[in-house]
């Protein structure tokens, strides 16, 4: 049944009366102003720091001033979270098979897929779990490549000479074993 005239003549006034309501709020309450019995967090930064001649006893969240550790703070997503020494013992046996397996195929080369497949019989893992990073596949060279489970990575290289290694790494703040390469 549309409204008629009368009816929404009649309704209005109780339309208004809402949106009077809702706009009559009291400030103090709202959390981002920090009213009465609203402790404002201690986590948000304060600004910038202090310089190292002016630290005060208790130290407060700020932005720091030194550049390089603006940046490694900015890059911490790309460290590898911590592992234990026995996850370290653990996944040995596998970084030992990955560095068996680039050592063979470091200077006869490979393809991506093929690198994928070798990396991922050494790790027990499927091809598609594995990660790369680089691109010279014959002869293998300046190449990541890494995978695990959990939170446990085993991650190999092999540099611009053709040496390879591999060890036993956390999973990275981002969830992947490889370092993200960034984009500055």
């Amino acid at each position: 049944m549309p409204l008629t005239r009368p009816r929404l003549i009649a309704a209005l006034p109780l339309v208004l009366l809402a949106v009077m309501a809702a706009g009559c709020a009291d400030p103090a309450a709202d959390p981002r102003v920090g009213g009465p019995g609203m402790a404002k967090s201690s986590a948000e930064p304060k600004g910038y720091c202090p310089l190292p001649e002016e630290r005060r006893a208790t130290p407060s969240p700020c932005i720091t001033l030194d550049w390089n550790q603006r940046v490694a703070e900015n890059h911490a997503y790309r460290s590898p979270l911590p592992i234990t020494t026995e996850q370290k013992q653990q996944a040995a046996p596998r970084a030992k098979a990955l560095a068996a397996a680039l050592r063979k195929l470091e200077d006869t080369g490979t393809t991506e897929a093929g690198l994928r497949a070798a990396a991922g019989d050494a790790l027990g893992l499927r091809p598609e779990h594995i990660e790369i990073q680089g691109h010279r596949f014959a002869p293998l060279r300046e190449v990541l490549v890494g995978g695990g489970e959990g939170r446990v990575c085993v991650n190999g290289t092999v540099d611009s000479i053709g040496q390879a290694e591999a060890e036993a790494v956390g999973r990275t703040a981002d969830g992947t074993c490889l370092p993200g390469l960034g984009g500055h």
